[in-house]
């Protein structure tokens, strides 16, 4: 199930740990990036690998947001709804891509090309509003600067 490559790889981020279980951050980190998701094989095979109960690892999952349990678009847009993003004009924003996408958050586009999920603190109070599509970070958001955010994202 686990590529032999992300498995030496998940080897070497164990060795840096006291206790192998305190590595289970990172791996699943290692396991989202290679399928997009953590699916239930990918969770039962980190816990069967850090000897840790399927539940503690569905835990973690399901608490951080930075994990996805769901399968999610090609790019996975997260809009931050603190209340410094709020205050600057979130809320206008998710209604902007609901408008141009049909979808709001917990939703993927029927193309499979986005997913909108709303996050905690992507930490730009200063800069808000804020979120960030794949691994690509935009502040200051305006609804009528999303068009060309979208159109990078193909």
């Amino acid at each position: 199930m686990v590529a032999e490559a992300v498995q030496r790889e998940i080897d070497l981020i164990v060795a840096r740990y006291p206790d192998p279980r305190s590595a289970l951050l990172p791996i699943l980190h290692v396991l989202q990036r290679e399928e997009g998701w953590l699916s239930p094989a990918a969770q039962s095979w980190a816990a069967v690998r850090l000897a840790l109960s399927p539940a503690m690892v569905q835990g973690v999952v399901t608490f951080y947001t930075m994990y996805n349990a769901q399968p999610v678009g090609r790019h996975l847009i997260q809009l931050c709804r603190t209340l410094s993003c709020e205050l600057r004009g979130s809320l206008d924003i998710r209604a902007a891509l609901k408008q141009r996408l049909g979808i709001g958050p917990g939703q993927t586009t029927a193309d499979g090309r986005f997913t909108l999920v709303e996050v905690e603190c992507l930490g730009a109070c200063g800069t808000a509003p804020a979120m960030m599509v794949g691994e690509t970070y935009y502040e200051n958001l305006t609804a009528a600067g999303l068009d060309a955010i979208l159109a990078a994202h193909p």
